[in-house]
């Protein structure tokens, strides 16, 4: 339902825009808008990606030594 809003709100001003500003100043206010958010959503990503990435756990020597022995285990199976 908020999705339905801010798509209400942003159309309105979107023809308050053009109305004021005309087609021209109006398409690259637009414009900048858009891509401002498409970039701050991407920055966004980002950071929850390290966020993650940084508390995910840590692989131990045991279970890197287990990994080990699968892969030679296959080799000697082929």
């Amino acid at each position: 339902m908020a999705l339905f809003g801010f798509i209400v709100v942003a159309t309105i001003l979107g023809a308050t825009l053009l109305i004021f500003a005309g087609p021209v100043f109006g398409g690259v206010l637009a414009f900048g808008i858009v891509v401002g958010c498409l970039f701050w959503g991407l920055y966004m990503l980002i950071d929850i990606h390290k966020t993650i990435h940084a508390s995910s756990p840590k692989k131990d020597k045991v279970q890197k030594a287990y990994e080990q022995y699968l892969s030679e285990r296959r080799e000697r199976l082929e």
